[in-house]
């Protein structure tokens, strides 16, 4: 009889004093309409989701409000403090959302996805001011997901500030580009995990297609945020899923282990009786 393999077992996410069933956290932001993003958002399998504290981003030009399509008894909320570019603000719309959270009886009203930005052209974070919000939030009692570049060093700082979870980009917001500097993310990984192998790193922002998510877990990351790359997709539902099944793919090819990468090819079969043809038999 063959031996029977069992697939290999993973355990579910746990950041901010949540535990995911998905490792894939997606936006709600620049959709055409609110019922393909409530449907994209099914597609993800996604249970957690991010959602931008801003009056214009909770209703529409028709006066629909966001929050009449997402189940909030279904997904955390993770709030975002997109469109701030200093400690203050961030603070500020982290505090609101945690307000609004709470009517709402949601999980995510102590989560605060943290960005403070430095200009609107790059949408990088700056960096003090991102090490700012995180101490003061950390101190108020938020559990601080922070989004940030893929310094290392900057990544250990915000650890070290109380994070409870450090997200590097792969690359700039809404850019579609993926990871571009892999050696990065995993020199991150390496040094937040040395001592905490359990501590949540989550690749956020850049992602443009599957395959860009795969790529991000295959370097061993914890899970990805991406909004663009379904929102503005031909077809946000589609992609969303695609998404979803990239995220499986490159984990459990994390956790399987890949062959190294060799200069030279290596035979499948071995080369002891090869049959050969020998001129003149």
């Amino acid at each position: 009889m063959p031996q029977v393999i069992e697939p290999i077992q993973d355990a579910a996410l746990a950041v901010g004093g949540r535990t995911l069933k998905s490792r894939l956290i997606v936006g709600t932001g620049k959709y055409k309409d609110h019922p393909t993003m409530q449907a994209a958002l099914d597609a993800s399998g996604a249970d957690a989701i991010t959602v931008a504290v801003r009056r214009e981003r909770l209703y529409n030009d028709r006066g629909e409000s966001l929050l009449d399509f997402i189940d909030t008894d279904r997904y955390t909320i993770l709030p975002n403090t997109a469109g701030c570019f200093t400690a203050d603000d961030a603070i500020r719309v982290a505090r609101l959302g945690r307000e609004l959270l709470d009517q709402l009886d949601n999980p995510g009203k102590d989560w605060v996805k943290l960005e403070v930005l430095h200009d609107k052209k790059t949408l990088l974070p700056d960096p003090v001011g991102t090490l700012e919000a995180t101490r003061q939030l950390v101190a108020d009692g938020f559990q601080v997901l922070c989004y940030t570049s893929d310094d290392p060093v900057m990544a250990c700082k915000i650890k070290d500030a109380g994070a409870a979870s450090v997200m590097p980009a792969g690359s700039p917001i809404g850019s579609g580009q993926g990871v571009l500097n892999p050696n990065n993310i995993t020199i991150i990984l390496e040094l937040l995990k040395q001592n905490d192998p359990d501590y949540p790193v989550i690749v956020d922002a850049g992602v443009g297609t599957a395959s860009d998510v795969t790529a991000a877990m295959e370097l061993g990351a914890d899970g990805v945020l991406l909004n663009t790359g379904v929102a503005h997709a031909d077809d946000p539902v589609a992609m969303a899923r695609a998404m979803r099944c990239a995220l499986d793919a490159g984990r459990l090819a994390y956790r399987a282990g890949r062959i190294p990468k060799k200069l030279y090819a290596a035979a499948s079969s071995p080369w002891s009786g090869v049959i050969s043809y020998i001129p003149g038999e």
